[in-house]
């Protein structure tokens, strides 16, 4: 399976990068490094991601929840629905800024999450989504999500599987990731860390997707991927199946792991 970013940021059908709505002026530019939502262009990507958020906000019902690594922010205004308080840190200052002025429900602040901002022993919930194989340091920054976290509080994160997002590498296809994980390795790292409980899930097409994996040679993100590096417009049929996607296009279950897309790791602090 191919990685999300080629070498070269995601081009649009046309051939174009997406250019921004000029009557939102917090907007965030798509890169390649992070989703973001409401461009066709990026609806497969946004949905893989969003589809994780739904399915665990549940777990934050009631509950204070830190997301070390929000990005653009959709997913902490997601679980603001639910939680009885949502603090959103992210590195970049942009997304930042974006967060601030898009969702305002979302506490939003920027730090280092080797060095997380919270107190000892003050959420609920920590959720990471997508965020933990672009980290130089990622022991400190489960060791610091441990010390953030109140007993029996949850640690809840999502990443590429290594074994399909980048195989028979060593190091990343992604430009924009430092340490991609297996299944096996995400748990150890976890367990190290002093973490109990751990369950590991992975993610997959659904039925639907894998029509539309057969309809494109065999992979839609090849198919998206492919014509990223030739820069040229997607054709029709691609374009109408990627806008398409929702989050009900994907599956999470605990069999056949190691060929899922993304690994989700659900871990207890004693």
């Amino acid at each position: 399976m191919s990685a999300h970013v080629p070498d070269v940021p995601p081009r649009a059908p046309g051939g174009t990068p997406p250019a921004a709505s000029p009557a939102d002026s917090a907007v965030l530019m798509l890169t390649g490094e992070r989703t973001i939502p409401d461009l066709d262009i990026e609806n497969y990507w946004f949905r893989r991601h969003q589809v994780v958020y739904e399915l665990l906000a549940p777990r934050c019902a009631g509950r204070d929840v830190l997301e070390a690594g929000c990005g653009e922010g959709y997913g902490a205004d997601l679980i603001s629905g639910v939680a009885r308080r949502v603090v959103a840190v992210d590195y970049d200052a942009a997304a930042v800024a974006h967060v601030r002025a898009r969702y305002p429900g979302v506490e939003v602040m920027q730090a280092n999450l080797a060095e997380l901002p919270l107190p000892d022993a003050s959420v609920d919930v920590v959720v990471n989504f997508q965020v933990i194989e672009h980290l130089w340091d990622q022991p400190q920054f489960v060791a610091e999500c441990a010390r953030v976290l109140r007993p029996s509080g949850l640690l809840m994160v999502s990443t590429p599987n290594r074994i399909t997002f980048s195989p028979g590498r060593d190091t990343p296809i992604n430009p924009f990731h430092t340490r991609e994980l297996n299944a096996d390795e995400l748990a150890d790292l976890l367990v190290d860390a002093g973490f109990g409980d751990v369950s590991i899930r992975g993610l997959f097409h659904g039925s639907r997707l894998r029509e539309m994996d057969a309809r494109h040679g065999g992979s839609i993100i090849d198919a998206q991927i492919a014509h990223a590096l030739a820069d040229t417009p997607w054709p029709p049929e691609l374009v109408a199946d990627v806008a398409a996607i929702t989050c009900d296009d994907f599956d999470l279950r605990d069999t056949d792991i190691d060929q899922s897309l993304d690994l989700v790791a659900i871990a207890v602090r004693p």
